[in-house]
């Protein structure tokens, strides 16, 4: 058997609000609610488990996305206001990054002030 990750839990202060935040902009959708988790499944089956807590640090989380889901994801970040940055300190605002193996990408802020990445792969 290969060893794959199956879920994360990400800490929210309001679970349900931040699994819609991020499944707008990657175009994905809600799961059902598995006990007190709200999940999101990616495409590989990797489940982000959203759970309610309120003392939590930033935690970074990358979405590999082919060229033509950047494009579309971007547009939902450039479209609903959501700053974005060309680096992870989050310095480089209004800007995506392009790497010498032709990955482009971008860093944005969840509502709980999770990084969020998402990246093409390299060429």
């Amino acid at each position: 058997m290969t060893i794959e990750l199956n879920h994360t839990i990400v800490p929210a202060r309001d679970p349900r609000a931040s699994a819609r935040f991020l499944a707008d902009v990657l175009g994905l959708d809600v799961d059902p609610p598995v006990a007190h988790f709200t999940p999101v499944t990616l495409s590989n089956r990797v489940t982000l488990d959203y759970d309610e807590a309120t003392d939590f640090g930033s935690h970074h989380y990358a979405f590999l996305v082919s060229e033509e889901e950047f494009d579309a994801a971007f547009t939902r970040i450039q479209q609903a206001g959501i700053p974005y940055y060309a680096d992870p300190a989050c310095q480089r605002a209004g800007q995506t990054y392009h790497s010498g193996g032709g990955r482009r990408g971008t860093y944005f802020r969840d509502p709980n002030g999770h990084l969020m990445e998402i990246l093409t792969p390299a060429a």
